[in-house]
């Protein structure tokens, strides 16, 4: 059972401690949070904003409002080389597709991360990357040829039923509906694997590579 935090209790007091952020506040916030996540220029900048707003911005001795330039801050860390957007999206699109997600689907994280267009195209997936993503995720899930199985004994109107539900779950999971319907049309599963040589042969011949 959770536990309620009463008025007055350790959460609520910590946020009453928390000081307004000036300029030295402020940057530390900005390397701590580097320092602990692969972020992007514009994920960092709506950090550093959300945190103005719940702490405030503190004053000078005057009593006047220190100005605060974040988007100076971050364009100061991009400059030093503490936040790369071309680093975290290739890092992204990797993570992505070995977890069998497509490139759809690492086109809006990219998106979603503030990258900007020429960036996000540059580090999408290949044609053998897609591939590669798609036959994971038809392995991991089972789908068509990688569960046959499933299908034995199920009527016309079953298999139609179960085949749309894979065939949903790959699109929603990114992938194109070119690989989606070559995966589930598979009479086997060597039929795939031959499918993915082609394009991985292709990429090498593109590659100069032997």
């Amino acid at each position: 059972m959770k536990r309620t935090e009463k008025p007055g209790g350790k959460r609520e007091k910590a946020r009453k401690k928390a000081r307004p952020l000036d300029e030295t506040a402020l940057r530390d916030l900005a390397l701590s949070y580097v320092a602990r996540f692969s972020t992007t220029g514009s994920k960092l900048e709506a950090y550093l904003a959300r945190k103005l707003r719940e702490r405030g911005v503190a004053e000078d001795a005057d009593g006047r409002t220190i100005d605060l330039d974040v988007p100076a801050l971050v364009a100061r860390l991009v400059e030093l080389g503490y936040v790369d957007d071309e680093v975290y999206a290739r890092s992204k699109s990797r993570d992505l597709t070995q977890r069998g997600y497509g490139a759809r689907r690492v086109e809006q994280a990219l998106w979603a991360a503030g990258v900007a267009e020429g960036v996000r195209s540059d580090s999408a997936p290949g044609e053998a990357e897609s591939r590669r993503a798609a036959i994971l995720l038809a392995k991991k899930r089972r789908f068509g040829a990688f569960g046959a199985q499933r299908f034995e004994g199920l009527s016309h109107e079953e298999t139609h039923k179960l085949r749309e539900k894979q065939v949903a779950a790959m699109l929603r999971a990114g992938h194109s509906f070119e690989h989606v319907r070559f995966i589930m049309d598979a009479a086997a599963t060597d039929d795939i694997d031959t499918w993915l040589e082609e394009a991985e042969a292709d990429e090498r011949d593109e590659s100069g590579s032997w």
